[in-house]
């Protein structure tokens, strides 16, 4: 097949260099939003008459041809060809003639692939702001089902005062919501208009870039032509985003882990969503859990691919930049993966309400309440805090629980305590009492489902 720029050349291309330098192994899942760019240009071009109106519609009957053979498996791709781009414009040539020969005027591979990857990032960047809604539901759920579990709260993974689990729960909540508001965020810088830059320096023809993105939906055009086809910030941008939410997900995929053990035993796991072991027949495995926490790695790793790729890179494009498609598709496939595994999962986990309460009322969970308890007295904080300190301690050589300890046990410690102390100690009884703002109180926890029911509707 003839090269588009064989024309300057005298050698046909190595074949092994074909091979190296293909890309329409991978970026063919662009050929949709190749098409709709050329669909764009080509009307433009006509528009303005730097085609004729014939060509124009000549140019779009034969793109919309090829979108149909591509849809139902008919276009053949080749990696002679190098890219979707040259493989589609190849395809149109043969449909078309001449016209399809004019359709990449006034305009470059670097512009049309900066025009492809922020096309196909708008489409998918709202699909995983849906999906993180439908995530957020899903936990808001079983949140609201279960405002009656109590659990441990914990820091440094040492039990440290006890919460609703719908609590708990609403803390991820608050992640996605800043997730999906960074996804939003973003959306804005890409859905820029590149195309019209060219190669790097614009061009002589009287094109209209603002009624291209008039018809392709874009909010404005990049206003530097070299710099719309020299950088992938904003596909960078997307891959940042993409390892913050995925950590989140990875630390409530560790969690269930954690809880499924054991050593834990606060849920179970559903049997669809585990596996088992080739050598023990007892085991269940956390494997989907365990995979989101792998794959996280991997999104990082896509991240820091793109990163060291650019960090070199002289104005404006450089071939380099070929490589930021499989680690930006990775990452995309990823995400969206993770998000829909674990909103089918959730929703089937057990979870077992008297082993989590017991749990929270021990390792003297409630001690913080004491100290409260005594700041109420008039006892400043610092005095309570170590008042309450010597009382742990006494119980802990003593083998005894708060709730065992006698008043006149208690008082040996300090006179301000007396028996509404008992009110005080139990699990139950802390949580209902956090009643500060984004407390763990039912009261508060209701108001914050209430407050995200309206968020996520």
């Amino acid at each position: 097949m003839k090269k588009p720029w064989a024309g300057r050349f005298v050698q046909k291309t190595s074949r092994i260099v074909e091979s190296f330098t293909e890309s329409i192994s991978f970026d063919r899942r662009l050929w949709r939003y190749d098409i709709e760019g050329s669909i764009a240009h080509a009307k433009m071009l006509g528009r303005q008459g730097i085609i004729s109106s014939k060509d124009s519609a000549a140019i779009i009957k034969g793109l919309n041809k090829i979108a149909k053979e591509i849809e139902t498996g008919r276009f053949r791709f080749s990696d002679k060809l190098e890219d979707i781009h040259m493989n589609i414009e190849a395809g149109l040539i043969k449909k078309t003639g001449g016209a399809g020969k004019k359709l990449h005027t006034a305009r470059s591979r670097n512009d049309q692939v900066a025009l492809d990857i922020r096309l196909y990032l708008r489409d998918e960047v709202k699909q995983i702001i849906s999906l993180i809604r439908d995530f957020q539901k899903v936990l808001l759920i079983i949140a609201e089902r279960h405002i009656d579990v109590i659990m441990p709260g914990y820091t440094h993974l040492q039990r440290a005062q006890p919460v609703l689990m719908s609590h708990h729960l609403l803390a991820y909540i608050e992640m996605l919501e800043r997730d999906r508001a960074r996804f939003e965020d973003a959306l804005r810088r890409i859905n820029i208009l590149p195309l019209g830059s060219c190669a790097l320096a614009g061009t002589t023809l009287p094109i209209d870039r603002a009624y291209v993105a008039k018809l392709l939906g874009f909010k404005g055009v990049t206003e530097n032509s070299i710099d719309a086809v020299s950088d992938r910030d904003f596909a960078i941008e997307f891959l940042a985003d993409a390892g913050i939410l995925i950590m989140h997900l990875s630390r409530l995929a560790e969690e269930l882990i954690l809880w499924s053990s054991e050593e834990f035993s606060f849920i179970e796991l559903p049997d669809a969503f585990t596996t088992g072991s080739s050598i023990m027949p007892q085991k269940k495995n956390p494997d989907v859990a365990e995979l989101i926490r792998g794959k996280t790695g991997r999104v990082y790793g896509n991240l820091i691919s793109v990163l060291t790729m650019m960090k070199g890179l002289p104005l404006s494009y450089n071939r380099d930049m070929q490589e930021d498609k499989t680690p930006l598709f990775d990452t995309v496939d990823t995400l969206k993966s993770c998000l829909m595994v674990l909103a089918q999962m959730l929703p089937r986990i057990r979870f077992k309400k008297e082993i989590m309460g017991k749990a929270a009322g021990k390792a003297y969970s409630t001690a913080t309440d004491i100290a409260e308890y005594l700041v109420k007295k008039r006892v400043p904080f610092r005095e309570a805090h170590e008042i309450t300190g010597r009382i742990i301690l006494y119980c802990i050589k003593n083998k005894k629980e708060l709730k065992e300890l006698s008043i006149n046990e208690f008082k040996k410690f300090s006179s301000a305590i007396a028996k509404d102390i008992y009110s005080r100690i139990r699990a139950e009884d802390s949580i209902k009492a956090k009643t500060s703002r984004g407390g763990t109180a039912p009261s508060e926890v209701r108001k914050q489902i209430k407050r995200l029911k309206q968020l996520t509707k």
